[in-house]
């Protein structure tokens, strides 16, 4: 009987410290990103907005946007979401003449305190370093 009751105990109280820990941290955060990509700003601009080309980069959230000038700053907004939401802002700044800068920032909030946690552990920045790792070998 010991043998099924700890093992309960202890990821019992795995669970109840990570959610302690998640109460703990706000839920708004802003993690940002800046990577050098081999293409004029002109062509970063076309593949950020190709939903087909870029589904699933960022996971499957559904976007809106928010505020676009082309082709230097794109502002999207999750919706439709019960457990985050919050903003994406792409900002390409041409890099000599045949390169770009894109910064990309996220302004989130994460509502559950458990997946809070999981964000911090995880790395609130870790979905934009693989949307910018995406980008760069889609244009390269």
């Amino acid at each position: 009987m010991g043998a099924i009751l700890y093992p309960l105990a202890v990821l019992a109280a795995l669970v109840l410290g990570a959610f302690g820990f998640g109460a703990l941290l706000p839920a708004a955060h802003v993690a940002s990103r800046t990577k050098r990509i081999s293409a004029r700003p002109e062509t970063v601009w076309g593949l950020i907005n190709d939903p087909v080309a870029t589904n699933g980069w960022g996971g499957d959230v559904k976007t809106e946007v928010v505020e676009r000038d082309e082709p230097r700053l794109l502002v999207t907004k999750i919706v439709g979401e019960s457990a985050f939401g919050g903003t994406w802002t792409y900002e390409i700044a041409p890099e000599h003449h045949d390169a770009s800068m894109v910064t990309i920032t996220e302004r989130g909030e994460v509502y559950n305190p458990l997946f809070r946690t999981v964000s911090r552990v995880m790395g609130q920045a870790r979905t934009i370093d693989g949307y910018l790792a995406k980008l760069e070998t889609a244009l390269t």
